[in-house]
């Protein structure tokens, strides 16, 4: 009853923390916007155990396993489940964007456009590449990946160490101890800095609203309700379906996850809650090898929401300046889409920076036109951020059912609270 009512209260606290934000950033902006650096410091405080969490995750879970090619296993599963889903996110707003036509009749002219105001994103297209994207992978030192905190090398690095360990045998077993009660710890921690989630909630959402205005809501509503419509589609209807295929409840999962949810909205960054999801789905039954493989790797490889917004983004340009696309020039972006989004979630400003390196490979629609996008794109992260952590968890639990490494009355025991 006493965990119940904590839940309960956390949930309560996050909720009045955004509405108050939102009504500072309105009233007081100037205050509001001096608010950031409790939204920034909470992002940051999460974000410093996020590479210690993964590490033990994955280390404890190889380790434990049995045969080797379980790992190799999981993971041609998930990058086939994460190309075909992301397929359809990109499908799904390509089919939206062009029935709804969020940017007809803005009928802007390319010559008015501030192309100083993105010099920053496009300077860094020169080196954003495929290439560049798989080395990044392998960290220069094993320290230095923990250092920088980036999902992908220290995952590279947990995968082998925790197949030294298996190579080991029974004489280090007792790392695997070691690495477990090292997790219970930094879990803990978790558990004292999620206390503040409510402040960092509050700081993120103020500066949001202060520095950016409710009125740029209004002046490119079309564009935004384009992208949360899509998204909630994508959401109930794809990943719906995935999940009643696979024999579970979206909408209690989706219950299970709503305090994560709601921190998510207010500080518009979905590893703020990885560690908590991590928890949350080993809690809900699945294996602890899938959720350490899984969920970190889809923070890159299954950015649903990005790939829902770079397309809409791309036709609103298109269609803002009044450039007609063929259907075949569309599904040549899909096709472009498929392979620069993996790396959205690798840079700072990722989701700009790879719209805009797509417009530079495509040589159809002016890059300057990703001017247009800077008032609201704050905005749109919200609906991002909640797609891309849905649908990695969604993605976890299908996994983990396709593995049988899913324990069915743990999840009945989570879901019933």
């Amino acid at each position: 009853m006493k965990k119940f009512k904590m839940h309960k209260q956390l949930y309560f606290q996050v909720v009045m923390s955004i509405f108050i934000g939102i009504l500072l950033g309105h009233f007081y902006p100037q205050l509001a916007i001096k608010m950031k650096p409790l939204g920034d410091g909470f992002i940051k405080l999460i974000r410093m155990m996020i590479a210690p969490i993964i590490f033990t995750t994955v280390v404890t879970g190889i380790a434990s396993m049995k045969d080797i090619k379980e790992v190799g296993r999981i993971g041609i599963k998930a990058l086939i489940y994460f190309e075909v889903v992301t397929t359809f996110a990109l499908l799904i707003g390509l089919a939206v964007a062009n029935f709804y036509h969020p940017g007809a009749g803005l009928n802007i002219d390319i010559h008015s456009l501030d192309s100083k105001s993105i010099a920053n994103y496009t300077t860094q297209t020169a080196t954003f590449d495929t290439v560049d994207f798989l080395l990044n992978i392998i960290p220069d030192t094993l320290v230095n990946a923990f250092a920088k905190g980036d999902i992908l090398p220290v995952l590279l690095i947990s995968i082998l160490f925790g197949f030294g360990i298996l190579h080991g045998g029974e004489k280090l077993k007792s790392f695997v101890t070691l690495f477990d009660q090292l997790s219970t710890v930094l879990f803990s921690i978790v558990g004292f800095i999620m206390k503040v989630a409510p402040i960092g909630a509050f700081g993120a959402m103020a500066y949001t609203v202060g520095a950016y205005g409710i009125h740029t809501l209004v002046a490119l509503s079309r564009l935004l309700a384009d992208v949360y419509i899509t998204s909630l589609l994508f959401i109930f209807i794809v990943l719906g379906l995935i999940a009643r295929i696979s024999k579970f409840s979206l909408w209690s999962f989706l219950k299970y996850i709503k305090e994560e949810l709601l921190i998510v909205l207010g500080t518009s960054s979905s590893e703020a809650v990885l560690p908590r999801m991590i928890s949350k789905l080993e809690k809900l039954g699945c294996g602890k090898t899938v959720v350490g493989l899984v969920l970190p790797a889809g923070y890159t490889f299954n950015l649903d929401g990005t790939s829902i917004y770079l397309t809409i983004a791309t036709l609103f340009i298109a269609q803002a300046l009044n450039i007609d696309l063929s259907i075949g020039q569309q599904l040549t972006i899909i096709a472009v889409l498929l392979l620069t989004s993996k790396g959205a979630a690798a840079v700072t400003g990722g989701g700009f920076i790879v719209l805009a390196a797509t417009l530079s490979s495509m040589h159809t629609i002016p890059v300057e036109g990703v001017v247009l996008l800077l008032g609201v794109d704050r905005f749109m992260a919200e609906a991002r951020s909640l797609t891309n952590l849905i649908g990695n968890g969604v993605a976890t639990i299908v996994i983990a059912k396709w593995e049988g490494d899913f324990d069915s009355n743990a999840a009945k025991k989570a879901l019933e609270g």
